[in-house]
């Protein structure tokens, strides 16, 4: 009868059997390998049946394990799931989202004013960390193990898109460009070719996140090959660097996103038609679970329609910049 099975030893069976280990379920379920054991010790003498064979190199399932752990493990998924949406069912009308200092400051809080007046009703915690770019670091910088942890509801992230146990949606391309501010333009060395930057300063953006453009790549992209590409005022914060070249220290090389309301405003020109198309993308990633909580739903479709007009304005300059190539 289902009422007598014992569902702790069933759980360590199932982590067992995904390690293969014993000392390695111990680990994940924080208890002693001796209780393991002893656990599946209970649970092979309750179902009478042999579930694993220990051999010299370690554990190997038995054909009847084999046979019924598949569904076992979905199961406790959808257990898991379940718990997810009876909490999410209470979420306050208040949503967490996390997402990077730059983009926070230069693309989101410019347009969060829209949100605001369509959807009144809902307060917004936005928590800007360094963290939310893809980087060289191991799984456990993907979001979703922070996700349960902080009870963050949405994650906007620069990287590959690849982020199990979420749905993501693609915000939109990027691609970097050289940016000025107008007064850069006239003077005794206006900028007017690629070749001009010799007089000018170089502002980098140094922060470390994969993907990140650089000034070398794109002297490169441009053919220009007689600049020091390392030269120059570095920054490592985005905000920094964009808002020098705002102040007329240099050009910098950002991703025009980030600087598409400074660009609108005036307060910087793209002095060259030469735009570098980047690997990664930005991401709207949310828990699998809360994907159809009325909120993060609301909030996914405002953002997706915001950034839809952002990809449409990126593409069509990479198109411009192709024709004006040939």
């Amino acid at each position: 009868m289902i009422e007598n099975l014992p569902f702790g030893a069933l759980r360590v069976f199932e982590s067992a059997s995904r390690h293969l280990s014993f000392k390695a379920a111990a680990a994940e379920l924080f208890i002693t390998p001796a209780a393991v054991s002893q656990q599946i010790k209970t649970l092979e003498h309750h179902l009478g049946v042999k579930l694993f064979i220990r051999q010299s190199r370690g554990l190997s399932l038995t054909e009847e394990a084999k046979q019924g752990l598949p569904l076992l493990a979905q199961g406790f998924n959808d257990l898991i799931q379940g718990v997810e949406l009876i909490r999410s069912a209470h979420i306050e009308p208040k949503l967490t989202i996390w997402m990077a200092p730059s983009f926070a400051s230069k693309w989101f809080v410019p347009r969060l004013n829209r949100f605001a007046e369509k959807y009144p009703d809902i307060d917004l915690n936005i928590s800007a960390s360094p963290n939310l770019v893809d980087t060289t670091a191991p799984r456990k910088s993907i979001p979703v193990e922070n996700f349960r942890r902080d009870n963050v509801h949405i994650a906007i992230r620069f990287g590959k898109g690849d982020y199990p146990g979420c749905r993501v949606d693609k915000l939109f391309s990027v691609s970097a460009i050289p940016l000025c501010s107008p007064q850069l333009m006239r003077g005794d060395h206006p900028l007017r070719t690629p070749q001009d930057l010799r007089f000018h300063t170089l502002i980098h953006d140094d922060t470390l996140y994969e993907g990140r453009p650089d000034w070398p790549t794109w002297l490169e992209a441009a053919k220009v090959s007689d600049i020091d590409a390392d030269r120059g005022l570095h920054f490592n914060h985005g905000n920094l660097a964009i808002n020098a070249a705002v102040d007329g220290q240099g050009v910098v090389l950002s991703m025009k996103a980030l600087a598409s309301d400074d660009i609108a405003a005036g307060r910087l020109v793209t002095p060259f038609n030469i735009a570098l198309p980047l690997e990664y993308a930005y991401y709207l990633i949310t828990l699998d679970e809360l994907t159809d909580h009325p909120h993060t739903a609301a909030f996914r479709d405002w953002l997706l329609e915001e950034a839809g007009q952002e990809d449409e304005l990126n593409s069509s300059q990479l198109k411009s910049d192709a024709r004006k190539a040939e």
